[in-house]
């Protein structure tokens, strides 16, 4: 999912009920300014406040409005709306609290704090007492890394719904509370809207809660104030080097949730030299994982094998211990996920033969997750994948691959916008080094020249094809659904198409306008108009 940072009161409509319990016990004003330093004098400290927010449109009554500094716009330029909202005090800072004081008598307590953003994340787990309680009722599983963040949460809440844990999901696709779903506009949301949803979760009777933690997430704090119970590793390759410039930055940004003061335990994915390098350097337990041969790790994937789309193989661990997984979703990078789950929830304290019994009688890693590695058709053989960078467009590229001779692998994809530039070229040449047919179009190209950002991404294709004396056939086609039905177009029954880059995204970002586009929908179309045979739902099929 494209990442931007919302700006402050931003057009999008807020959502904040659904993000926060039906009941919170009342604070009061001057507790809350004792947590921040700050002295609420006289009555003002009795004031109750049963909730927090940082958008005027949010707003409750009770809350606690926090007008932070924007890029455009400074919080305090909203402030009368949250008070007519409802809002019982503003916390801001010195330029936020002179606002206040120009513009009217503000009728509510101002707070003011050198750095509002810091104690957002602790006041939104004071208020809401998210994590609160001896008893720690509701576990929190997070997961980190460049690729497998969204499957590997979807893993762990279904193997706990096979422990008989209800637990829930915050993450890109979807938000689940124990209720109806929420769509997700970011990978992790807003620390006061986390909070909430934490506390929500203990309101309805969840054990457990599976999170993905981007980097984007842990730069804006957006899990501040959390304490993770099994923080978990997937791997790191290049992305997001707009906002954190250098890999050692971006691995930097990544080993900050793998903190005594984040994370309780550790399971890190040892692949790569970031994992094992991660692994060295955390100051909290932890368990390694390998995947790929010759890893040296307390825990190993051994004996392999195909299993319908999908692969059976088996966790070596300490001790002579044994785990027998499966997974339905294809790819090795799909058993990596599996594997990681599969720890995370043994260390979180279940025992190995209680998990080998889930194992066995629910195979939970054969979990549809929407937009990843999601089969549309059997023949051709149609998937929809995620994968927006090299690592993952490879990792995907590798797994669709046919074993059949004569079946040929088209590929439909492009690169994201105002994003990092140097991976385009990188991903045209793995497409032209792993796919028969490469077909470049248009992600998301937001505010950027679409046309130029094709460019980019076939110099790299061409270049490649060139230098390596290869015999795929690049195309460049534009839109995108045109290019989904050219690639249909091409394919015959034994072949491949792989649509990779947007997965679950039902909205495509151009020139700040947001335009209907569903790459499973334009897929099922254009094979539906050929005369091919769809799946009618998201099952894995093994």
């Amino acid at each position: 999912m494209s990442e931007f940072t919302p700006p402050q009161d931003s057009a999008a409509p807020a959502t904040n009920a659904r993000f926060r319990p039906s009941a919170v016990e009342a604070l009061p004003l001057g507790s809350i300014g004792d947590a921040v330093g700050v002295s609420v004098p006289g009555p003002d400290a009795e004031t109750s406040v049963t909730g927090i927010s940082l958008d005027s449109r949010a707003v409750e009554p009770g809350d606690l409005y926090v007008a932070l500094p924007g890029a455009a716009r400074h919080g305090a330029d909203f402030a009368a709306q949250a008070i007519e909202a409802g809002t019982v005090a503003v916390l801001t800072d010195e330029a936020g609290a002179r606002m206040l004081a120009l513009s009217a008598d503000t009728p509510v307590p101002v707070l003011v704090v050198d750095a509002p953003r810091n104690v957002v994340g602790p006041l939104s787990a004071l208020i809401y007492r998210s994590q609160s309680g001896a008893d720690r009722s509701l576990q929190l599983f997070g997961v980190t890394g460049t690729n497998g963040k969204t499957t590997t949460t979807y893993f762990i809440t279904s193997l706990l719904a096979a422990l008989g844990k209800r637990a829930g999901l915050i993450g890109t696709i979807e938000i689940l509370a124990g209720g109806d779903p929420i769509p997700s506009l970011l990978t992790t949301p807003e620390s006061t809207d986390v909070h909430g949803l934490l506390a929500l979760m203990r309101e309805r009777g969840l054990a457990a809660a599976a999170m993905e933690v981007s980097s984007h997430a842990i730069s804006y704090q957006r899990v501040d104030g959390l304490m993770f119970d099994v923080a978990g590793f997937t791997n790191l390759t290049q992305d997001h080097l707009d906002l954190h410039h250098t890999m050692d930055d971006y691995f930097a940004t990544k080993a900050e949730l793998f903190t005594p003061g984040r994370a309780r335990k550790a399971v890190v994915t040892v692949d790569d030299e970031w994992g094992r390098r991660l692994a060295g350097a955390t100051a909290v337990p932890v368990t390694t994982l390998g995947t790929v041969p010759g890893t040296a790790a307390d825990w190993t994937v051994a004996s392999a094998s195909p299993r319908g789309l999908g692969t059976e193989f088996t966790l070596h661990g300490p001790q002579g211990t044994e785990l027998r997984l499966h997974t339905g979703l294809p790819g090795s990078f799909n058993v990596a996920n599996a594997a990681l789950a599969a720890l995370m929830v043994l260390q979180s304290g279940v025992e190995p033969a209680d998990l080998q019994a889930a194992l066995d009688a629910a195979d939970p890693f054969t979990v549809a997750v929407p937009g990843r590695m999601q089969l549309i058709s059997g023949e051709p053989a149609a998937v929809v994948d995620f994968a927006h960078n090299t690592d993952a467009l490879a990792r995907a590229l590798e797994a669709v691959r046919s074993p059949q001779p004569d079946s040929r692998l088209i590929v439909v994809f492009g690169a994201t916008g105002q994003r990092d530039q140097g991976k385009r070229p990188a991903m045209g040449a793995i497409a032209a080094r792993l796919a028969d047919t490469v077909i470049v179009t248009d992600d998301d190209p937001h505010d950027e020249d679409a046309a130029a950002i094709r460019r980019d991404v076939l110099a790299g294709a061409q270049e490649e094809k060139a230098s390596e004396g290869l015999t795929c056939e690049l195309l460049e086609v534009f839109p995108r659904d045109e290019a989904i039905r050219r690639a249909v177009e091409l394919a015959r029954p034994q072949d491949t198409i792989l649509v990779a880059g947007r997965g679950h995204e039902v909205w495509q970002e151009v020139k700040g306008v947001n335009l209907a586009l569903d790459d499973r929908v334009e897929l099922r179309s254009a094979l539906t108009a050929r005369g091919f045979n769809v799946l009618q739902d998201d099952r894995i099929e093994s």
